[in-house]
């Protein structure tokens, strides 16, 4: 299955501006990496997948509509699942802000690709 346009687009238009962002597909989804970081995805499922502070991850849990990721049978820590049907627009703004908050806290990674 082959992810959500429409949520991808919607997603690009949150992040237009970023810096060092960049998109590249992955495990049948779409990400959005940010210095080198995958901060969101459009994913296969037709969802949407945030990396999220592991820290927070119970808090952000609560959460209506996310719940964990699970990749081949396991959950992945510090990343967080959700339907692409409860993503109002000011749902997805906060979620798109909570991946992008997290991986902005992280060092740059040292293999960005040329602009």
């Amino acid at each position: 299955m082959a992810y959500d346009g429409e949520l991808a687009e919607r997603i690009r238009t949150l992040l237009d501006g970023e810096e060092q962002l960049t998109e590249k597909r992955m495990f049948g989804g779409l990400a959005f990496m940010l210095a080198g970081h995958m901060a969101v995805a459009a994913n296969s499922k037709g969802g949407l997948m945030v990396r999220v502070d592991p820290a927070r991850e119970d808090e952000l849990l609560a959460r209506p509509g996310a719940e964990p990721m699970i990749m081949r049978g396991r959950p992945m820590t510090g990343w967080l699942r959700l339907d692409a049907g409860g993503l109002d627009d000011a749902t997805l703004e906060s979620w798109v802000g909570e991946g992008v908050s997290f991986v902005r806290s992280l060092p740059p990674k040292n293999s960005l690709p040329p602009k």
